[in-house]
């Protein structure tokens, strides 16, 4: 025997479920309802490799001018014209049509699932790579996540210009930030949605670095997801499952990272990001 609600009854249930939904997720997410995703980066054409190497080689000749330079420029674009880049106007110019010709590049497809937990907790549980967001927490009543290392805290929405590593954006971004005696950790998201208005955005990092220095663990991640209906799963095998809580941490020490070039547009969280 089937038993069916009323439809007006079901109606209710439905406006009910949207509204309990918290502003962060409204229009991006929808509870239980799988969404794909796709873990990648941002790229330009190859042929930006020799212009970068040009900047690269000036930058190791004047490495203090060039640390100035760059910290007094904005965040996340390319550095202004300068001839001591090692780079003529020519080829500055041709850099920068380069760099607007980059492109999400996706490896690796993931489920994104909104949940919501008995006592009123949301989280994000996800599959493949993109499994690192599921240990997040967001408690809507204190506009916080929480992880296994501690609380994320609002910090300021971001506006990201559109010549950024991953162009034109808007979010809201959380962040925490602990040092101790032995490693000093930082850990951010960032949720949001690109200007086009066609896909969602999430942008993890959790980074964890000695008392020397150097990096015991650095995991970044962008996660480019469909909205509306263009994103949604209609049949999926199985949601994923709720991940458990698990210290994130460096279990052992790990080889420094290499210093990614700006050129390979790394996935890092929001104002992380370095210059281009």
């Amino acid at each position: 025997m089937k038993f069916h609600l009323p439809f007006l009854t079901l109606g209710l249930l439905i406006q009910l479920s949207a509204a309990e939904v918290p502003k962060i997720f409204a229009g991006l997410l929808e509870q239980d309802i799988p969404v794909k995703g796709q873990i990648g980066m941002v790229i330009p054409p190859p042929e930006i490799d020799k212009l970068v190497a040009k900047v690269e080689a000036s930058a190791r000749k004047d490495s203090k001018w060039f640390r100035e330079f760059s910290g007094q420029a904005k965040p996340g674009v390319p550095l202004p014209y300068d001839e001591r880049l090692g780079l003529t106007k020519d080829e500055y110019a041709e850099y920068l049509v380069l760099w607007n010709k980059r492109e999400f590049k996706s490896k690796e497809n993931v489920m994104l699932f909104l949940r919501q937990s008995a006592d009123g907790i949301w989280s994000i549980t996800s599959t493949g790579g993109a499994s690192p967001i599921s240990t997040l927490r967001y408690n809507a009543k204190d506009d916080a996540f929480r992880s296994p290392n501690g609380e994320l805290k609002r910090i300021a929405d971001i506006q990201a210009d559109p010549a950024s590593v991953l162009g034109e954006w808007s979010g809201n971004e959380w962040k925490f930030e602990e040092e101790t005696s032995l490693d000093k950790t930082k850990e951010n998201v960032a949720i949001g949605r690109f200007a086009d208005g066609n896909f969602g955005l999430i942008v993890y990092r959790v980074q964890v670095l000695s008392t020397e220095g150097s990096r015991l663990l650095d995991t970044s991640l962008v996660i480019r997801f469909a909205l509306g209906k263009a994103g949604q799963i209609k049949n999926p095998k199985a949601a994923p499952a709720k991940a458990a809580p698990v210290k994130v941490g460096p279990a052992k020490k790990e080889a420094p990272a290499k210093k990614a070039a700006a050129k390979k547009a790394p996935a890092q969280a929001a104002r992380s990001t370095p210059p281009a």
